[in-house]
């Protein structure tokens, strides 16, 4: 069967991959990526139980933290930013 991915936004950063696949296990997932230090991740399920998992874990409570899932998009590419950088800004006295 088909699977489909979904974006699982504001994890604990004590879950891990295991624990990703166990929470939507009863959605058929097959396989779980978490992106460290991003507090996100992603999860394979099967097409036919995307919406119901949506439904079920979307605004759930996961260690008291409130979950976003929805469908994964792709990314997106982000425009060159190359106008300035660093730390910007100022305003301040110079010190001699």
């Amino acid at each position: 069967m088909a699977t489909k991915s979904l974006y699982v936004g504001n994890l604990p950063y004590s879950v891990n991959e295991a624990g990703l696949m166990d929470l939507f296990s009863e959605y058929g997932a097959a396989s779980a990526r978490i992106i460290e230090g991003r507090g996100f991740g992603f999860v394979d399920v099967e097409e036919d139980q995307v919406e119901a998992a949506i439904q079920a874990r979307h605004d759930s409570d996961l260690d008291g933290r409130t979950l976003v899932v929805n469908v994964a998009r792709p990314r997106e590419e982000r425009s060159d930013r190359s106008g300035g950088g660093g730390y910007g800004g100022g305003g301040g006295r110079r010190r001699y």
